[in-house]
């Protein structure tokens, strides 16, 4: 089920915004954004990804446009990531994405992995009529 365009599958906070402008800055010049997704694996069962993103999206991609760096969200990954807010954290012992997933049911102790269970877009076309 395609899910309408007015649902943005995820936000990014400033600090994430400018992190991936300077991840795509910093790359080579086929690079445009990154790509986020995610794959089974880990303790809990599921692992957020992100990578580097080449060339422009898929007919099926949702992309959060930053003007100059782009947000590919990988297709099979939309339910579990709807409503999430990426962020960019930097602390003492580690630095990088985090992810304020609504759908994330528990997380294993190392925080690596994650249990996630899918939205229900029904729940939000309601919400949002």
């Amino acid at each position: 089920m395609a899910l309408p365009r007015r649902f943005q599958v995820i936000r990014l906070t400033d600090a994430a915004a400018e992190r991936v402008r300077e991840i795509v800055r910093n790359a080579g010049s086929e690079t445009t954004g990154i790509r986020v997704g995610v794959k089974n694996g880990g303790c809990a069962g599921m692992e957020y990804t992100v990578g580097l993103a080449d060339g422009a999206a898929s007919a099926a991609d949702d992309v959060v446009d930053l003007g100059d760096a782009k947000v590919f969200i990988d297709p099979a990954a939309t339910l579990f990531l709807l409503g999430t807010e990426m962020d960019y954290e930097t602390t003492k012992l580690r630095a990088g994405f985090v992810f304020n997933n609504p759908n994330q049911t528990s997380a294993c102790g190392c925080g690596e992995s994650v249990t996630l269970k899918a939205a229900d877009p029904s729940a939000l076309e309601r919400t949002q009529a």
